[in-house]
């Protein structure tokens, strides 16, 4: 909308906020972008949950990626042509219409009428669609993954939090409301190399065969625990979206366990359904995919999460070391190569 200051994007905020049936961050979600740094300072699009987000674009980044700005506008530089607009995304982010404000407004309409002819987001592709993921049952047996979650009860497990880029760094960063979660380091090597020997034999070979990917690298080796007393969850993120991550290729989530309630994973971009693998079983997908661990209600989900990469990515890797953070850098690596 370019800036709140002006009458059509004032209208078009005050629009949106009136159809909470809407954006209600479960049917759809608003987005607003502004390139003035007055709506900032006036506090003319402040957040609200649910439904309600903006952006603040002062470089224009996003909207020269959209089309609102020309592709060689640069701030700073006189006034800047800008072409206000909406752009209706599907789950996927996915353009499904692009519509242009009018001068006489005829745009909300032809927004909220849009809208309401859409489908349900998990039918948005005129029929619900399954995760681009493997579920792959029996890779480890039951008798290891209890002897993963003794050594948890054993030893205990650290707060974990999640990786953010920060003034160029890759920095550990925690927020329970984002993650809750604790995790146990595996140190003891040869425990190490059995998960990479199941790991070699059960999931590898499927990588290939679906992803035309050879896996040579495994990296980090916990029980993780996501508990009931905690509310552990994970909300919607992606693992491969920092310098110091970038090098992930696949994600995998082996339950330890099945004597809890919640605490599933699913791909909001493919819809709400959710998955529950079984004891000694794995959900295998791209480090890419959107995905979330709901809110355990009941017990303990303990899972071996590791992520999987080749000599390509290992290189990534080691060029990327000069982007990690204090601390995150004196992380030992935990990197293995389940090599064929």
């Amino acid at each position: 909308f370019g800036s709140a200051g002006l009458e059509h994007g004032q209208a078009a905020i005050t629009a949106v906020r009136a159809r909470p049936e809407i954006f209600d961050d479960e049917r759809a979600s608003f987005f607003g972008v502004s390139v003035d740094p007055n709506d900032e300072r006036e506090q003319r699009g402040a957040d609200s949950y649910p439904g309600y987000r903006f952006f603040w674009d002062f470089d224009g980044t996003a909207s020269r990626l959209y089309g609102a700005l020309p592709t060689d506008a640069q701030p700073g530089q006189g006034p800047m042509p800008f072409r206000a607009l909406w752009v209706v995304l599907d789950p996927t982010l996915r353009v499904i219409e692009v519509i242009p404000f009018a001068p006489d407004q005829s745009d909300l309409q032809a927004l909220f009428t849009l809208m309401e002819s859409l489908p349900p987001p998990s039918r948005f592709a005129g029929f619900e669609v399954q995760a681009p993921i493997l579920f792959l049952p029996r890779v480890f047996e039951p008798e290891f993954c209890q002897r993963l979650i003794a050594l948890y009860e054993a030893h205990g497990g650290e707060e974990s939090g999640f990786m953010r880029d920060v003034d160029g760094k890759t920095v550990a960063v925690s927020d329970p409301r984002h993650k809750r979660r604790r995790d146990y380091i595996i140190q003891d090597q040869e425990l190490i190399a059995a998960t990479q020997a199941r790991f070699r034999r059960r999931v590898v070979p499927e990588i290939h065969k679906v992803h035309q990917f050879r896996v040579t690298r495994m990296e980090r080796y916990i029980v993780a625990c996501y508990a009931a007393e905690d509310e552990g969850h994970f909300r919607a993120h992606r693992d491969n979206t920092t310098k110091g991550t970038a090098h992930r290729r696949f994600a995998v989530s082996v339950n330890l366990n099945d004597d809890f309630d919640g605490g599933e994973v699913s791909f909001p971009e493919y819809g709400s359904r959710s998955f529950k693998a079984p004891v000694g079983g794995a959900v295998v997908f791209s480090c890419s995919l959107l995905h979330a661990v709901s809110k355990v209600t009941r017990g303990r989900r303990y899972a071996f999460l590791p992520f999987l990469y080749d000599d390509a990515a290992a290189e990534l890797r080691e060029r990327n070391q000069a982007f990690l953070g204090q601390g995150v850098a004196t992380l030992p690596s935990q990197a293995g190569a389940p090599r064929e």
